[in-house]
């Protein structure tokens, strides 16, 4: 036994699980903090504009455009552009968007239901920095 190892948490090869590499991917992009925050505010409000989505959350109008184009490629969002004058953009989740939203629940809520925890985790550990 190796420095480290624990029983049962090796990860697969490749034969085992042609897939888990791929994963990666995946999680990077749910698990991104924007990502995370758009889709709890999708499923909140249903259908958002740019710039509503972007006061909601205040991030800045190049990173919701990067995460917006991010997650519609990975089909858990669709845009829906109106021709009209001034341009119309709109945002709601997809079936695939609408199936993430109890893990983001769940992972909302612990951290809601752990935020004294950490805050003094963090400050024990400031403490003893």
């Amino acid at each position: 036994m190796t420095l480290g190892y624990k029983k049962g948490t090796a990860m697969l090869d490749a034969e085992q699980c042609p897939d888990c590499k791929r994963i990666n991917g995946v999680l990077s992009r749910v698990g991104d903090r924007w990502s995370v925050l758009v889709v709890i505010s999708l499923s909140q409000y249903g259908t958002l504009r740019f710039n509503e989505l972007k006061r909601n959350l205040g991030i800045s109008q190049r990173m919701l455009s990067l995460t917006l184009k991010e997650l519609e490629r990975d089909g858990l969002v669709n845009r829906t552009y109106h021709p009209t004058i001034p341009p119309k953009v709109e945002y709601n989740l997809t079936p695939l968007g609408e199936s993430f939203r109890a893990p983001v629940a769940a992972l909302g809520y612990w951290a809601l239901e752990n935020l004294s925890a950490i805050d003094a985790a963090r400050e024990a550990y400031d403490a003893s920095a």
